[in-house]
């Protein structure tokens, strides 16, 4: 799966789980074609997975959070406003943007922007002009 390809899934769906299983489809398994046991640091397609959610993870049009069951989930841009319109409904340390950092002696650090502090204003403004209902609607089924 190309990168091009992988946001689109993401932007299609809105929510979507790395890798985990749950309410919303996962990106490993639309790259693998089948859900998979364990890691999937061991499946053949181990090291496209790898690249793969790298690039997604650094997209600005996708949010990374631990926003369902405390996975990771990427949260494509179309669907911020409805996710901030509701945001009370979730635990604020479920809604941090989760960031990769890759240092210069070769570690990768987490570093969290907490929610509200990440979110555009632009965001924050069509999230207020949103009615609730609409907002969950948008969402889907998993957050009501």
């Amino acid at each position: 799966m190309t990168f091009r390809q992988a946001i689109a899934f993401v932007r299609a769906h809105g929510v979507v789980l790395e890798s985990a299983k749950g309410p919303v489809p996962s990106l490993v398994e639309k790259i693998t074609g089948a859900p998979i046991r364990g890691s999937w640091w061991g499946h053949p397609k181990g090291e496209e997975i790898w690249k793969v959610t790298r690039r997604v993870r650094d997209s600005e049009d996708v949010l990374v959070c631990r926003l369902i069951d405390g996975k990771i989930t990427y949260v494509h841009r179309r669907m911020w406003p409805a996710l901030v319109r509701v945001a009370k409904r979730f635990p604020r340390k479920r809604l941090a943007k989760i960031q990769e950092i890759h240092t210069t002696s070769g570690r990768h650090v987490v570093k969290e922007v907490s929610f509200p502090r990440w979110v555009p204003a632009e965001i924050k403004r069509k999230a207020s002009q949103l009615l609730e209902g609409r907002a969950l609607a948008d969402l889907g089924p998993w957050c009501s």
